[in-house]
């Protein structure tokens, strides 16, 4: 059997509206599949995994859960589908301690009812964006499992404020219940930043380390043939959802020297280089 392993998937949202200037595939989806299979893409995260699926990928899915009973929907879908697992943003961060814990109970319920693995994201706006509330969860919880996205923590929480490696140290119990690796590096001020020779090398520091740690909590429970997904989420700076355009404010504009704005960086070229970052990460481990 072999040896547990970091795996190489994607978000379909960062080959999502890639400028004519990408490296990365166009529109089509035969260009994706393409893009996908000769960069050694094994996985894709969607909300809609059906294709993906179709064309011989293993998928996982994304689910947005606001009230008991909503779980077991998302747990029920993602096996009848045959998804590895769902990440769940779950309330708003408006909950109570007591409200809190009934929906994360009610999330590890309906994923043991099903036998899909239901992973709990950290994510600003959601249960877990406060820090010391998602430890607490974790004693409260300990079947719990993440999807990390850090850089809402890392941003969001201005992790650099203080003693960083104090507060990694802090977060061990939450890093050794990551089971999925959303791939994003913010810096202090912006969520998400270009991987460009400009990069904030600090930030790129910063964010192995918590990735390591991440990969070495699940290497100390891993069994033999396990793998920790590992998918660049690299949003644009604009969305488009039925015939809607939407600034959400994630990739950052710079103006080109004719005067026009474009997003700072290939986020399909950005993705292979968070993989690199990542496999440094996990080889650390």
């Amino acid at each position: 059997m072999a040896a547990p392993r970091l795996r190489k998937d994607i978000n379909d949202v960062t080959f999502l509206g890639l400028p004519p200037w990408s490296a990365g595939p166009g529109p089509e989806f035969s260009e994706i599949v393409g893009a996908l299979r000769a960069s050694g893409i094994e996985a894709v995260q969607s909300r809609a995994p059906e294709r993906f699926l179709e064309a011989g990928f293993a998928a996982t899915g994304l689910a947005r859960v606001m009230a008991v009973g909503e779980s077991d929907l998302v747990a029920q879908r993602g096996a009848e589908l045959g998804l590895d697992f769902t990440t769940v943003h779950l309330g708003d961060g408006f909950e109570s301690q007591l409200e809190g814990e009934r929906l994360v109970g009610d999330m590890l319920e309906a994923a043991a009812r099903h036998g899909h693995a239901l992973h709990l994201e950290t994510h600003r706006g959601t249960l877990t964006q406060d820090m010391r509330r998602t430890l607490d969860l974790t004693t409260r919880f300990p079947d719990v499992r993440f999807t990390a996205d850090l850089s809402h923590w890392y941003t969001g929480l201005e992790m650099t404020f203080g003693d960083f490696t104090g507060k990694l140290d802090r977060l061990t119990p939450v890093f050794g219940r990551v089971r999925s690796i959303h791939g994003r590096i913010g810096d202090s001020g912006c969520i998400q930043v270009g991987m460009s020779v400009d990069a904030d090398r600090e930030a790129i520091g910063h964010f192995r380390e918590m990735w390591r740690r991440c990969c070495q909590g699940f290497l100390l429970g891993a069994e033999p043939g396990d793998v920790l997904p590992f998918a660049p989420e690299l949003l644009p700076h604009d969305i488009t959802f039925g015939g809607r355009t939407i600034t959400i404010n994630y990739a950052r504009l710079v103006r080109g020297e004719d005067g026009t704005e474009r997003e700072e960086s290939d986020r399909w070229t950005d993705a292979e280089a968070l993989w690199r970052i990542a496999q440094t990460a996990f080889s650390g481990a």
